[in-house]
């Protein structure tokens, strides 16, 4: 399973169609991003044969202008719409990767989205998992989605 193209085409997917924005895929990045700052983080866990998380990050003014799109509506600041849209943002892309996990024979559940923001944060998940962390850009700026996953298949 190729998780960089699987997060790609998800992330395309949804942007393409449900947020009505461009976004252009980069290189993975060779290393984790463990510390943010001015942030909003949408995080879902994977349990089952395949366990790990999916989180999507972005700075401050990315989530606004995603939930903006999202939303139709102006958002000048990080409240509820914004922390509301991007954990169901993150429940999409979670739900994309565990389609292409069931197809693959595997048995995965997805929790319940959680968001994490503020100044200054940090966030690690499964040691020893296949970790892939993918950024996008857009017109507002960069932000990253992250597939942390060890499959016991």
């Amino acid at each position: 399973m190729n998780l960089l193209e699987n997060i790609v085409d998800a992330t395309k997917e949804i942007f393409e169609t449900m947020i009505i924005m461009e976004i252009i895929p980069g290189n993975a990045l060779s290393e984790s991003v463990t510390e943010f700052k001015g942030s909003v983080s949408g995080v879902i866990g994977l349990a089952g044969s395949c366990k790990g998380m999916l989180a999507i990050h972005l700075p401050n003014a990315v989530a606004m202008a995603i939930t903006g799109n999202f939303l139709g509506m102006a958002v000048d600041e990080v409240n509820d719409d914004v922390t509301d849209a991007i954990g169901e943002l993150a429940n999409m892309l979670a739900g994309n990767i565990k389609m292409v996990l069931d197809v693959a024979g595997n048995n995965v559940t997805l929790s319940i989205p959680s968001c994490i923001h503020g100044a200054e944060y940090s966030m690690d998940c499964v040691s020893d998992a296949e970790r892939v962390v993918v950024p996008f850009n857009t017109d507002s700026g960069q932000f990253l989605v992250e597939l942390q996953l060890q499959c016991n298949c």
